[in-house]
């Protein structure tokens, strides 16, 4: 992890250092006995965590977090015992370590930031992965000005008619003004196929095959030649 100590006593500082010496995730990467220069520091750098003093002339810790628009996680390091309560009404403060601090403690601190870290990372991800999976099977729809969400896996044939392409479901149909090209490339390409200039289809919903077309719910789909062999590969043939 990237750090930055920012204390305006030099003796406060190395005592930092040295115990930031101790545990080999972290590295630091500048130090500064002013918040002002550290703030011009971060709005070109970024890092994982300040090691921040909260009594500073002219600028306190305080200030800074409160000058920082997206502020990295801080650890608070003070001599002061009487601003702990107000330290966690900030999001980004992690701890709230009193001098003179000891390397057991610190190190405890060190832990609960690479706790919260591995949290977020966690939960961001999981974040993702949920907004990707909905994004994967929902397709929205246009009808008579209103936005119709329709589950993709439910899709088993879409139908070009004219300028409209007719949408088959499990529960339902939809005409929508569109063509088959562009519903084509919304669809997942290892679940879906053209197979005919008029027909795409859900290839995991095929009941049968015979010839030159398949048949797919009630509905026999013509396939052309130029499809077929495309068509053959998918199936999981014994």
């Amino acid at each position: 992890m990237k750090c930055l100590i920012i204390d305006d006593d030099a003796t406060a500082r190395m005592i930092v250092n040295k115990l930031c010496s101790n545990i080999d995730d972290i590295e630091i990467v500048e130090e500064f006995s002013s918040a002002i220069d550290a703030i011009k520091f971060l709005n070109s750098n970024t890092v994982d965590v300040i090691f921040l003093d909260i009594h500073m002339p002219s600028f306190s810790g305080f200030d800074l977090i409160q000058t920082l628009k997206d502020p990295p996680k801080i650890i608070l390091t003070t001599s002061d015992r009487n601003f702990a309560l107000d330290a966690f009404e900030y999001d980004c403060v992690v701890d709230y370590l009193v001098k003179p601090i000891e390397l057991d403690r610190f190190k405890k601190a060190v832990n609960k930031l690479e706790h919260v870290k591995s949290k977020a990372t966690s939960e961001s991800s999981e974040s993702t992965s949920n907004a990707s999976d909905s994004s994967v099977n929902d397709l929205y729809v246009n009808i008579d000005r209103r936005l119709i969400k329709i589950n993709i896996p439910d899709i088993y044939v879409v139908e070009a008619k004219g300028d409209y392409i007719k949408i088959k479901t499990e529960t339902s149909n939809h005409i929508v003004h569109s063509t088959l090209k562009k519903i084509e490339s919304k669809l997942p390409s290892d679940m879906f196929l053209k197979v005919h200039r008029s027909y795409v289809i859900n290839v995991n919903k095929i009941i049968d095959i015979e010839d030159n077309s398949v048949l797919i719910k009630k509905d026999v789909i013509p396939v052309s030649r130029s499809n077929r062999g495309e068509l053959m590969k998918r199936l999981n043939l014994l």
